[in-house]
């Protein structure tokens, strides 16, 4: 069994159902369910008896600590974070509880258990700790891509509480010894993306009739990560990844903001037209750009295809239109998530205006 923090989140769900699709190893799923937690990610799991579900934080030293006892599992993979910029400017300390506190409560109980394990066990754990590319700022247009020997350098509170989360489970491998490897990845996207977030904003508002709100020039140029590619990228990570290792995980696809939501519409014209018959373009609209918005983003992926054989198997352009089907299909799932936590929040803090898109 595999214990996999943050399992009912974009990524995290992803990966629960990417796992019992390849494999017949049970899962047992901690997620605290906040705003972008939802159950109905891992719907077509319910009733599988290698999904073990419980609602709970990281943080929860008591709780993590009879997990592992009950369930004894071989590995950790921890995805549970908030990951929104946006909310971390407008509050962080959420940010500052759960991807520094929890991640350091939650290495205090994992490396508790691990070292309780049989000596053959004890070699073959492994914790594998999600993080981002956003912990190494930004680059320069003409900047060499970021590696894993990259500098961190953090500029908003997310990315800082995610490096900080980062040099904990290093140093945790380093003076104690816990068998560790860390991912930085770039933007990714795909199904039961949180519609917070570019992509599913974009095609969520399009339908909508609404703005399709843009920060400053759109100029910001991020790496895209179809998710099904990261899933599998942390699958041999975990499989072959060497302890005390980071391994740098993209998509090879560098574009502006403003071109994804240019293709987004392209899409959307060929598979929803308006009744009116026009592009979906005319929605674009530009807002003020956030504090501190880093201007590019690249991953260098080639160690973790050199020494594990990976590299992602989607393009840009099979990846976003397998997107925007998904979209297109699960009308529901977005209207469930549209209301509760996240529709208060964003009634919250953007009141009148247009809702912004992170990236």
């Amino acid at each position: 069994m595999i214990l996999v923090t943050g399992g009912a989140g974009f990524i995290g769900a992803n990966f629960v159902l990417d796992w019992l699709a390849n494999s017949d190893e049970p899962v047992l799923n901690l997620d605290k369910l906040t705003y972008a937690g939802n159950r109905n990610n891992l719907a077509s799991v319910d009733g599988d008896a290698r999904h073990v579900f419980v609602q709970g934080d990281i943080g929860d030293t008591a709780l993590v600590e009879r997990l592992l006892a009950e369930h004894k599992p071989r590995a950790v993979v921890n995805f549970a974070a908030e990951s929104h910029v946006d909310r971390s400017i407008h509050g962080p300390e959420d940010f500052i509880q759960t991807n520094v506190v929890g991640t350091f409560r939650l290495l205090q109980a994992v490396r508790q258990y691990w070292q309780t394990l049989p000596a053959i066990e004890k070699e073959a754990f492994r914790f594998l700790h999600v993080s981002t590319d956003e912990v190494y700022g930004t680059l320069a247009p003409d900047a060499p891509a970021f590696t894993e020997t990259h500098t961190t350098e953090p500029n908003s509170p997310y990315s800082a509480s995610k490096a900080a989360s980062d040099h904990l489970v290093r140093a945790w491998h380093h003076t104690f010894g816990l068998p560790v490897l860390t991912t930085n990845c770039s933007n990714n996207y795909g199904p039961y993306h949180f519609p917070e977030k570019l992509i599913p904003l974009m095609i969520v508002n399009a339908l909508a009739g609404k703005n399709l709100p843009v920060y400053g020039d759109g100029m910001q140029v991020r790496d895209w990560l179809y998710v099904a590619d990261h899933c599998s990228a942390i699958r041999r990570v975990l499989e072959a990844g060497k302890p005390g290792e980071t391994y740098n995980v993209g998509g090879w696809n560098e574009m502006p903001n403003i071109d994804i939501v240019h293709t987004v519409c392209r899409l959307l014209d060929e598979l929803r037209p308006r009744a009116d018959g026009k592009p979906y373009a005319e929605q674009i609209s530009y807002v003020q750009d956030r504090p501190g918005h880093d201007r590019r983003y690249a991953i260098d992926a080639r160690k973790i295809e050199r020494e594990l054989g990976w590299k992602p198997a989607e393009t840009f352009e099979s990846g976003i239109r397998k997107t925007v089907q998904w979209y297109l299909e699960h009308a529901g799932w977005v209207a469930d998530v549209q209301t509760g936590a996240y529709r208060d929040w964003v009634q919250t803090q953007y009141a009148a205006q247009a809702v912004v898109a992170s990236a």
